[in-house]
């Protein structure tokens, strides 16, 4: 078998405690089937004899580590994406050693229709745990803040307006006393959680500033905090990755579908393939860039353009085209190392003048 597994092509489908493992050799004849733990341990018994063979594996929580264990062994991996694989998910008899021999099959037929993705490093991944650890945080901090002012304001009471980090302040002042046995238990939770979440904008920072100092040249953009060009770093991870900064809002989903045949072409909504938690931020920076404190520049006066065309959807379109533009700015910005120049185009067409 030595001589030949480079020859070999391997399906392996993911499972949470057990992954199926099909092997086909050059010819497309099944070699073997079988089950492995999924454990980094086993995985290495298993695959170590099989350095030099093409494997094939599906996107999900444990994609990124056993590809970078495979790849250690000395096989080629592809990680294909989940979505596109229709002929696995959509296929009506369905098993797990069906998946396996499927992923191998396609592998070996063409390896572009499994439209591999590439999996950010383990250091990477490391990092961007402290920013998603955040938003958990900050996600259960508003839903106790609902929760408080919601249960105030049934028994005709209000907790004033205020920012999330200072509700607690307002709400012990403002609390009902007969509320205050069942209500202060979770204010007090409220307390803990934004401390925190300041705690963990403090390391983000830290982590910033020591290992990724390409962060100083996004956040010269109004709205692009520490986490915002963070996360972007991360996500990303190499900015050679794209030709052209235009490809990054394509990679974030943040480009209409498309559906089109003959004289029909429809008008769809975003793809939203690609990093939620990013995209979201960059929507986060788009409202700001537009709202009343986001100074002039192009970008705001683009989204400003597109929101005064009217129409039932005009401001959320603005927002989406604000927030595209900014990561192919953010892009720009992170391959050039420039100062942020809020009229850039202007200044170049004085300069042609």
């Amino acid at each position: 078998m030595s001589t030949n597994v480079a020859n070999f092509t391997i399906g392996v489908d993911l499972g949470d405690r057990q992954n199926v493992v099909c092997v086909l050799d050059a010819s497309g004849e099944v070699v073997k089937i079988f089950k492995v733990s999924n454990t980094k341990k086993a995985m290495h018994k298993s695959f170590e004899k099989y350095s030099g063979s093409l494997v094939a594996i599906e996107t999900g929580t444990h994609s990124g580590w056993v590809s970078r264990l495979l790849e250690e062994l000395g096989c080629e991996v592809l990680v294909g994406n989940t979505r596109k694989l229709r002929a696995i998910w959509q296929d009506p008899v369905k098993t797990d050693y069906r998946d396996a021999e499927m992923l191998a099959r396609i592998a070996r037929v063409d390896p572009k229709l499994l439209e591999p993705i590439q999996h950010r490093s383990e250091q990477s991944q490391e990092d961007l745990v402290l920013i998603q650890s955040r938003d958990m945080l900050v996600k259960s901090r508003s839903s106790l803040i609902n929760h408080v002012r919601g249960i105030v304001k049934s028994f005709g009471e209000r907790i004033p307006s205020c920012s999330a980090p200072s509700f607690h302040k307002k709400a012990y002042e403002h609390v009902p006393e007969r509320l205050k046995f069942a209500l202060f238990p979770l204010i007090e939770q409220i307390e803990s959680l934004t401390k925190r979440i300041r705690e963990y904008e403090q390391k983000i920072a830290e982590v910033s500033q020591k290992s990724y100092p390409e962060t100083d040249v996004l956040r010269q953009v109004p709205g692009v905090g520490p986490i915002t060009a963070l996360a972007f770093i991360l996500t990303l991870e190499d900015s050679s990755r794209f030709h052209k900064s235009r490809d990054v809002g394509p990679f974030l989903g943040m480009v209409p579908k498309r559906d089109q045949s003959g004289d029909m072409d429809k008008q769809l909504r975003i793809t939203k393939c690609g990093n939620k938690d990013l995209r979201r931020l960059l929507i986060n920076a788009a409202h700001y860039i537009l709202g009343p404190f986001g100074p002039d520049s192009e970008l705001k006066r683009h989204g400003e353009r597109i929101s005064q065309r009217g129409g039932k959807i005009s401001k959320k379109r603005a927002i989406v085209a604000v927030a595209r533009k900014l990561a192919v700015l953010l892009h720009r910005l992170w391959v050039t190392g420039e100062e942020y120049d809020p009229f850039y185009n202007q200044s170049v067409v004085r300069q042609a003048a």
